[in-house]
């Protein structure tokens, strides 16, 4: 995997300098020292043609519960805080936020810095579709840090990749003047327990969203390239929860679903080649909207497709942080659907019973769910409202 990685195109190359807080992090009182490398990756954006974050410092402790001001704190900070635009580190693309030395031993916690927006210079912002930069509200971001609880191990004179998979689509959320702010999905993901899936769409895809999901979590997501190649990674070994289903999802196409592929470290499972490509039909679109109050509950809104007992994420979108208000976009198609086997194509079939048939699941930021049987099999769904 580590070959993989250092041969990926269009990584970024952002020194860092090591400087200890608050105790410098004991690792679990070890002398021995290993080597962690930081570096970042994006999932799709929904609605934008650039997310830009400004990192200026990465910091760990061995302590989940350690609070910003607790001892055992290992900083890592750029030399220059480096604005990078996530909509760029798709399909395996990385940014690489450098390496320091570490004590051996179990880590909980890592916390992502952000920089702060200055008058009308813009550390954090986002260029909507079609529309021109604006200002990204990060808060608490510039201060303690983001916050991702994920245990990983520095073994002596090792070097240990951990990535961070910031999912942008998740992360923005639309205020009511207009305005946007950063409500982080970030997870991390050590990458010597993690492999890859990829695979290739039709010219007609190109652009398509493809998620990697766990019951239907989205656990890694990227945007079909310019060849219809998509790339997901780092995904942790199938051994340790369970194989994947890999979502493939386009405004005005079906749904496309490959369901139980592995995960195998330091190895590509491949579930479609360049030459038989997945080709999934064109799709009407209709939209389900609606309302999640109060405003405090910061949902995120899920649309859900159920199969055979088996709920799949088609999108997702935050509701309105002042009005509470949402909107998916979902095709009305039958989703098709086929189960890897290790050998290529990989049969699709459509689900005709399930067509334009969705559940819309809200979950608030203090984990509550409210959830809504959604039609759009014929036309828009519209007052499809939550109450917390």
């Amino acid at each position: 995997m580590r070959t993989i990685l250092k041969t990926m195109a269009g990584a970024l190359a952002l020194p860092l300098a090591l400087a200890a807080c608050g105790g410098g992090g004991d690792g679990g009182g070890s002398t021995a020292t290993g080597t962690l490398r930081v570096q970042m990756t994006d999932s799709p954006s929904c609605g934008f043609d650039h997310v830009y974050v400004t990192v200026s410092k990465v910091r760990v402790n061995a302590n989940a519960q350690a609070g910003d001001s607790d001892g055992g704190w290992t900083d890592m900070t750029l030399s220059t805080p480096q604005k990078i635009d996530l909509l760029s580190l798709t399909n395996g693309v990385l940014a690489d936020l450098g390496q320091t030395a570490l004590p051996a031993g179990q880590y909980q916690q890592v916390r992502l810095v952000l920089a702060q927006n200055h008058g009308n210079t813009l550390a954090n912002s986002i260029v909507p579709t079609g529309g021109s930069e604006q200002a990204l509200d990060t808060p608490s971001a510039t201060e303690s840090g983001y916050k991702i609880i994920r245990p990983f191990a520095v073994q002596p004179n090792t070097l240990v990749d951990l990535m961070l998979d910031f999912n942008a689509c998740k992360s923005i959320v639309q205020e009511g003047n207009g305005s946007y702010s950063l409500k982080p999905v970030v997870t991390a993901t050590p990458t010597v327990v993690s492999g890859t899936i990829s695979g290739y769409v039709a010219p007609a895809e190109v652009g398509a969203a493809v998620y990697a999901e766990q019951n239907g979590q989205v656990i890694k997501g990227t945007v079909a390239d310019s060849n219809g190649q998509f790339v997901l990674t780092p995904l942790e070994q199938s051994s340790t929860k369970g194989n994947y289903d890999v979502v493939i999802v386009k405004n005005n196409v079906a749904t496309g679903i490959v369901r139980s592929v592995p995960v195998v470290v330091n190895t590509s499972t491949i579930v479609a080649a360049s030459s038989v490509p997945i080709t999934l039909p064109t799709s009407i679109m209709h939209v389900a909207s609606g309302t999640v109050l109060p405003v405090s509950a910061q949902a995120i809104v899920r649309a859900l497709q159920s199969i055979s007992g088996i709920n799949y994420e088609v999108t997702s979108a935050n509701a309105n942080s002042d009005t509470g208000v949402y909107a998916l976009s979902l095709p009305a198609a039958a989703p098709l659907v086929g189960t890897y086997s290790g050998s290529l194509p990989v049969a699709l079939t459509p689900v005709a019973s399930v067509a334009g048939q969705y559940t819309a699941e809200a979950d608030s930021v203090n984990g509550a769910t409210r959830s809504g049987a959604v039609n759009v099999s014929t036309s828009d769904q519209t007052g499809v409202n939550f109450s917390f």
